[in-house]
């Protein structure tokens, strides 16, 4: 049996409600296999999303769909470490890592 989280779409509606992401340029810290970061980017967001899984990160690639390709990408990487700390972000999401 697949595991569904949010049917109800209750955390998209709150990230709606922080701000409005068209457009901004976030970091995920933690993505797993991408759950998160598809949400992100169907509000509009455009993500540098890594985790330090490899495996996840093949699957949050696998199942991204092509209409967020440019808007999405991922690396293999520790917030410890981020490779992206020299670029300037909007929002930094940090979200359901511990």
């Amino acid at each position: 049996m697949p595991l569904c989280v949010d049917p109800e779409q209750n955390e998209i509606q709150a990230l709606k409600g922080v701000t409005d992401w068209r457009g901004k340029r976030v970091l995920e810290v933690g993505c797993g296999d991408g759950r998160l970061t598809r949400r992100l980017a169907q509000l509009g967001a455009v993500i540098h999303a890594n985790d330090p899984d490899a495996g996840l990160i093949e699957k949050a690639r696998e199942n991204l769909p092509r209409r967020f390709a440019k808007k999405v990408s991922y690396k293999v990487g520790q917030a410890e470490r981020i490779a992206e700390a020299s670029e300037a972000f909007d929002i930094v999401v940090f979200s359901w890592v511990l």
